[in-house]
């Protein structure tokens, strides 16, 4: 398919002018203003561009971790674009060039909980948190990153909006909340989930079949039953006679031989504090899970600015 933009291509914004450089993703464009600052051209035809427009808008001048937006394009005015702050890397490409120290992980989850703040706080949903999800500048000093800010919000929704009632899919698979997963209804707490999950590269999620695979989805499933279930009694106040077989039929499919329970987890792998503060996020039911507010009162995050 034929790229809406070229490189050397002049766009006109609201505010300013804007030369492409170079795309970097099938809807994202690297540009160039008149006094050399790097942006970013995100533009797509599709309703999440302008849900995201809606959402950043909203939520940008509230909370510094929200990756803004700078301007929109009027000319041309098709296709849509809007133009966003460029920052060096995502988390997932940081992770995987050098492991996280627990003093990086801590200010992430901070980061990360602070802009999940403003967003619950309004009745909002993000339902995409991942470790690409999350930008950062480096720093040239004893820090590793100078800025840490929360992007595409483009599937930002109300937790009482329909498609939250009729437990639409949500996120990638490896990040998604059990909830979400099994489509038994998600608010709030399935970011929280999310959130659980963006701890280095720790995909302990990953199913050790393809991904494409006709039980792709339900083996991860299986996974968060096995490092963090079981699935509690009460989740039968929340399914119905149908679902209860389908997540008999998960349970079953991890023999008790085979669970590996994360609070179980010895000290040499990860601190007895760093477990328990991820054991506190990680519960299978949604309702146990605390908020973003709550947890940025965590004392895991003593002496954390």
């Amino acid at each position: 398919m034929a790229s809406l933009f070229g490189a050397g291509q002049l766009l006109r914004g609201k505010v300013n002018r804007y030369t492409i450089t170079k795309q970097i993703h099938e809807c994202l464009w690297l540009a160039m203003t008149a006094s050399d600052q790097t942006v970013v051209i995100k533009s797509v035809r599709h309703f999440r561009l302008d849900t995201e427009r809606v959402a950043l808008k909203r939520f940008q001048s509230r909370s510094s971790v929200i990756r803004p937006l700078i301007d929109e394009i009027e000319d041309p005015s098709d296709p849509p674009a809007l133009v966003l702050k460029h920052l060096d890397d995502d988390l997932f490409n940081a992770a995987a060039a050098k492991r996280l120290t627990t003093s990086e992980i801590k200010l992430v989850a901070k980061r990360v909980l602070e802009g999940l703040n403003v967003i619950h706080e309004d009745g909002y949903v993000h339902t995409d948190i991942k470790l690409d999800n999350i930008l950062v500048n480096y720093a040239q000093g004893s820090s590793r990153f100078a800025e840490i800010q929360l992007t595409d919000l483009g599937n930002t929704v109300r937790a009482d909006s329909k498609w939250a009632k009729e437990c639409d899919m949500i996120g990638a698979p490896v990040w998604r909340s059990p909830e979400a997963q099994l489509q038994i209804g998600w608010g709030s707490p399935t970011d929280i989930r999310s959130f659980g999950t963006v701890r280095d590269n720790w995909l302990i999620f990953k199913p050790h079949v393809p991904f494409g695979h006709d039980h792709y989805e339900i083996k991860i499933v299986m996974k968060n039953h096995q490092f963090f279930g079981p699935f509690p009694l009460r989740y039968r106040e929340l399914v119905d006679e149908e679902m209860l077989e389908v997540i008999t039929y998960i349970m079953n499919g991890v023999p008790l031989e085979t669970m590996k329970p994360f609070r179980r987890v010895g000290e040499k792998e990860i601190s007895k504090e760093d477990k328990e503060f991820v054991c506190r996020v990680m519960k299978m039911d949604p309702r146990d899970r605390p908020t973003a507010k709550e947890l940025l009162e965590d004392e895991w995050f003593e002496g954390v600015e």
